[in-house]
C-alpha cells in the first residue's frame, strides 16, 4: 500500500513557478508559518489525505506534455518520508525537472535531500523574510537561496540567477470546483493590496488566504 500524503492542490500549467508549462503540486501543512504568507489555507496539519497513488494518477495526464514539475506547500519537508516516495515515483515517470521550494535552510535539509541523490534538480531553500527586498528571480525574498542539485537543475535553473524582470511579474490563475480563485506565482509586495482594494471598490465581496496578524506587512505566494 503506498505511502499517505497531505496534499492541498494540483494544476497544469504553470508557468510562473520555473521554466515551461510545469506541473505545480503543493503539499498541505507548514510548520514554519512565515509572517505575511498569503497561504495560510497550507498551513494547517491533517487536511487533504491522500495517497501518493492517487496524486500520481491524478497528473499522469499532464506528464507527457509537461515541461517540468514544481513542488511547493505548504512545507513540503513537513512530510519528508512521503515527499522522497512522491520523488521517486515522478523520477520514474519522467526525465523532466523537478524544484522544490522549502522554507527550511539548506542545512536544515541536506541530509534528508543527500540520501535521495538525484531526484531533486533545483531546490529554493529559506523562509520567506517581508522585510527583506524583492528583487531575485524565482524566490519570494532576497534571503531566499537557489539550488542547483544535479546537471539538469543546473541547465535548467542557471538562467534564474539573476534579478527578476517586470515581464516575469505575472502569475497563473485557477478556479476550483467550488468557485474559489487561486494565483502561483511570485506577486509583488503589494499586488494583492491593489487588487483586493480594486476588488472590494467595485462592490466585491471576498475573503483571502494571506496571513493577517498585524506584523504582518507583505506577502508571498509559491
Amino acid at each position: 500500500m503506498t505511502a499517505s500524503i497531505a496534499l492541498s492542490r494540483i494544476h497544469f500549467p504553470v508557468t510562473t513557478l520555473g521554466p515551461g508549462r510545469r506541473i505545480g503540486i503543493w503539499l498541505q501543512g507548514c510548520s514554519i508559518r512565515c509572517p505575511g504568507c498569503i497561504s495560510m489555507d497550507t498551513w494547517a496539519p491533517g487536511r487533504g489525505i491522500t495517497t501518493i497513488d492517487e496524486v500520481v494518477s491524478a497528473i499522469g495526464q499532464w506528464i507527457p506534455t509537461a515541461d517540468g514539475i514544481t513542488i511547493s506547500g505548504g512545507e513540503p519537508f513537513d512530510q519528508p518520508v512521503a515527499l522522497m516516495e512522491l520523488l521517486g515515483r515522478l523520477r520514474s515517470l519522467t526525465e523532466t525537472d523537478v524544484l522544490v521550494y522549502t522554507g527550511h535552510p539548506w542545512t536544515k535539509i541536506r541530509e534528508t535531500v543527500d540520501a535521495s541523490p538525484g531526484l531533486i534538480d533545483a531546490l529554493v531553500t529559506g523562509p520567506f523574510e517581508n522585510s527583506k527586498g524583492q528583487t531575485l528571480a524565482l524566490r519570494g525574498s532576497d534571503n531566499q537561496e537557489l539550488h542547483f542539485l544535479t546537471a539538469l537543475g543546473q541547465t535548467r535553473f542557471a538562467s534564474f540567477q539573476r534579478p527578476i524582470t517586470e515581464v516575469e511579474r505575472t502569475l497563473d490563475v485557477m478556479f476550483d470546483d467550488r468557485g474559489d480563485v487561486w494565483f502561483a506565482g511570485i506577486p509583488g509586495r503589494d499586488d494583492f493590496r491593489r487588487l483586493r482594494e480594486m476588488l472590494e471598490n467595485a462592490g466585491a465581496r471576498l475573503s483571502t488566504s494571506e496571513d493577517k496578524r498585524p506584523s504582518s506587512g507583505g506577502m508571498s505566494a509559491r
